[in-house]
């Protein structure tokens, strides 16, 4: 289906050495790496985007490299971005024919025979969908299925998957990977990239790694595990990328009692300084809202949340975080950031520091400041000033982190803090997270990936229903039986 063997440079930067790639029809194949491994550039030039320095592509029977994406495209090429765009004021039908021929009568638009056609490709898909609608009323997953229909609408035989499950739940991830065995079943074959190694065992067949550009391992997906692919894309085992474990104190930093709220159910919890809790849960479970209501920014039904001895009253998060409460969210671009350089957004926090006279703002000050926030967690970017927007995902992960950091806070609430991040930026995100811990800051993480909170935290409390089930230190770790509490399947796991 897919045959790449290529070489790209920038300038004096080789970005790929000779990559050679293979996917068959009817196959997900996963393409992992850490960020600056080659990942965006191979999809970019089998997509008609970039035009390689050498090598040949194949596509079925079409021999490239394309010169652009609508020739990549018409040979057989459909891709799904990450930031999943569709055109808003037209309908889902309109959309998935975009630039198509569409049934017509007299040279007029056959609507009833164009909706009838589309609503038969996402049949084909196992997702019923209103194709009237304007595609602006879209949900995330609605949008993925609606680029989805239109691959299978372009008859395409290879489509591109990059990061397709960033803004989904749990239960529309399940819906977006039964669409694409469906699309496997009719031949296509799936070039599949994401940072989330648990999706890769879960929905692909063979897999490839590259590393500094190139291919360091392939093979099926069966016959690896998570520990030998990380070590192929980082070149050190998995448990190098955690840090050594520091203990935790025994004074206590933030306690909750009978907390309840939308979902949370007579929530007791107890974090010391200096230790690292983890949340484990599925989608659902109200493992984000207890963040939300303890950062301040849910209301609470009822219930006592205290930090540092004192009873807090939580009404927002700007509240909160003058009391020593920080919550980074899970959607840095929706939540987190602001659409402006990274020194704007090192600065958000904290701008009442640099101020000179009443309400002037000095820039040097504000500059240093951002320096050196920059330095301390290994930013790497041109420059302070740069649009953060430009940064690679997980360098705006922590751009995110720093803003808060900068507040020295007492209590951090992490929700998904690696989320879209690739393998060795969660190793410096780990990093920063046990350094904050170390400094005596108590640290509540939330994350749907167990062996980041196995690997991370003193304690793991699950939560299923909204009611704490299940609290297990870390002596007694051990992932069925945490997977099986997240299920409500164990319910008495130790400590509870």
């Amino acid at each position: 289906m897919l045959t790449a063997a290529v070489d790209k440079s920038f300038g004096d930067v080789r970005v790929l050495r000779g990559v050679d790639l293979r996917v068959d029809a009817g196959e997900v194949h996963a393409l992992l790496g850490e960020n600056g491994a080659g990942k965006s550039t191979l999809i970019r030039i089998v997509a008609g985007v970039l035009r390689p320095d050498g090598g040949r592509i194949e596509v079925g029977d079409a021999v490239g490299p394309f010169g652009d994406p609508r020739q990549a495209e018409r040979n057989g090429v459909a891709t799904l971005h990450q930031q999943v765009a569709v055109v808003p004021g037209l309908s889902v039908a309109e959309n998935v024919m975009l630039g198509r021929p569409t049934p017509n009568r007299l040279g007029f638009v056959a609507w009833k025979a164009l909706r009838r056609d589309v609503e038969a490709i996402f049949e084909q898909l196992g997702y019923p969908m209103r194709v009237e609608r304007d595609a602006a009323t879209l949900g995330p997953i609605e949008r993925t299925m609606t680029l989805l229909a239109r691959a299978l609408s372009l008859d395409a035989r290879l489509l591109i998957l990059d990061e397709p499950t960033a803004a989904l739940t749990d239960a529309e991830r399940r819906r977006l990977f039964a669409a694409i065995r469906r699309a496997t079943g009719l031949g296509m074959g799936v070039l599949y990239v994401s940072h989330r190694l648990d999706e890769v065992f879960e929905i692909a067949d063979r897999y490839t790694v590259l590393r500094n550009g190139r291919v360091v391992e392939s093979g099926a997906v069966a016959d690896t595990t998570t520990a030998a692919v990380v070590t192929a894309m980082t070149g050190a085992s998995i448990e190098a990328m955690f840090p050594t474990h520091r203990a935790a104190t025994d004074e206590p930093a933030l306690t909750v009692r009978q907390l309840n709220g939308r979902r949370l159910r007579d929530i007791d919890l107890d974090v010391a300084r200096g230790e690292i809790v983890g949340v484990a849960g599925l989608a659902g479970s109200g493992r984000s809202e207890l963040l939300r209501v303890v950062g301040g920014a849910q209301r609470r039904r009822s219930g006592i949340v205290t930090v540092g001895g004192s009873p807090l009253v939580l009404r927002r998060p700007g509240t909160a975080q003058r009391l020593g409460v920080v919550m980074v969210p899970e959607d840095r671009h929706r939540d987190g950031l602001i659409a402006d350089t990274a020194e704007r957004n090192l600065n958000a926090t904290t701008i009442g520091r640099h101020r000179a006279v009443g309400p002037l703002v000095t820039t040097a000050g504000e500059r240093r400041h951002a320096d050196s926030l920059w330095r301390r967690l290994g930013v790497r970017g041109s420059s302070v000033r740069q649009p953060v927007l430009n940064l690679s995902g997980g360098n705006q992960q922590k751009i995110l982190l720093a803003k808060f950091i900068a507040l020295e806070p007492d209590v951090v609430l992490l929700d998904e803090p690696t989320s879209g991040v690739d393998v060795g930026t969660k190793a410096e995100i780990y990093r920063i997270v046990a350094d904050l811990a170390a400094s005596g800051a108590a640290v509540l993480v939330v994350s749907s990936e167990l062996i980041e909170l196995i690997g991370l935290c003193h304690r793991i409390v699950v939560l299923y229903r909204g009611r704490l089930v299940a609290e297990v230190p870390r002596d007694d770790f051990d992932e069925h039986r945490i997977l099986s509490a997240c299920f409500g399947e164990e319910p008495t796991v130790v400590g509870r």
